[in-house]
């Protein structure tokens, strides 16, 4: 049986307790004044243009939970030009190592080898990792509405704003829904983007209908609504099209394809140059 989201959280926020024993927050503030702005995620994920006006964040992972292994040998660089070249308009790569076998090093390596603003796809317990975050060069985080606090939330996005970092709001279930829709914007616009993750936490198996009711509740945000998990043919995106829903978070369907850069490049229309 795959990890409940309890679990994942209960081990996260030990492992993050040993780091914090041997990484300061002082250290890495350090660290963050020592690198580059952020890329703007934002800009590149609500406004950007990707190929037929569909703009996707292709994620890199070697495995999770509830799939197990899904590309055990990932070349992270080679597949992140693949997503670059074939019209991503930004990335998302899993940070976790114990649940989808990624690291940090992993991120910051892709976000030297592209153009692309990166997003650090994790579980955020604690604002220190926003922190160890931009230390590693990330240029947006994501938060699960599920694994946080409401308080917890809000604060984490003002960091993340202070930082000049992009938050991805993750929300599963219509509770959380409403709960985040208080927040949409805060604490500046242009800095928060609303992802609806189509995968049901207590079975782990997804529905792109989901995704589709809840967007009903939140109309007034298209403008920022990402959907996630679920969506591997054309036809699901366009079914989120046809709902005004244009900006996607994509992996797994990317990552079992033998190619995955022609995978997002079927998907997206994208022709060769």
């Amino acid at each position: 049986m795959p990890p409940t989201l309890q679990e994942i959280l209960d081990a996260t926020r030990a492992e993050v307790a040993r780091r914090k024993q041997d990484t300061s927050v002082e250290a890495l503030r350090d660290r963050v004044a020592g690198q580059s702005a952020p890329r703007n995620f934002f800009a590149a994920v609500a406004t950007g243009q990707g190929p037929g006006g569909v703009n996707v964040i292709a994620e890199l992972k070697r495995q999770s939970p509830s799939a197990g292994a899904i590309r055990a040998d990932m070349d992270p660089i080679a597949i992140a030009l693949q997503y670059e070249q074939a019209g991503a308009v930004a990335l998302s790569v899993l940070t976790d190592e114990r649940w989808f076998g990624g690291s940090l090093e992993d991120l910051a390596m892709i976000r030297d080898a592209v153009r692309l603003p990166v997003l650090r796809k994790d579980f955020m317990v604690d604002a220190w990792q926003i922190w160890e975050a931009r230390a590693a060069g990330a240029d947006a985080i994501l938060l699960i509405a599920e694994a946080l606090p409401e308080g917890q939330v809000v604060d984490m996005l003002i960091l993340a704003q202070e930082l000049g970092m992009t938050a991805l709001v993750e929300v599963h279930d219509v509770e959380n829904l409403l709960m985040i829709r208080r927040h949409v914007g805060f604490p500046h616009p242009g800095y928060m983007l609303l992802g609806i993750n189509n995968r049901n936490l207590a079975t782990m198996k997804t529905d792109v209908s989901h995704g589709l009711r809840m967007a009903e509740l939140v109309e007034e945000h298209l403008d920022i609504l990402v959907a996630e998990s679920g969506i591997s043919t054309r036809a699901d995106i366009d079914r989120f099209r046809r709902r005004g829903i244009h900006r996607f978070l994509i992996g797994e369907s990317l990552l079992t394809a033998d190619d995955p850069g022609l995978a997002l490049r079927s998907l997206l229309g994208t022709p060769w140059n």
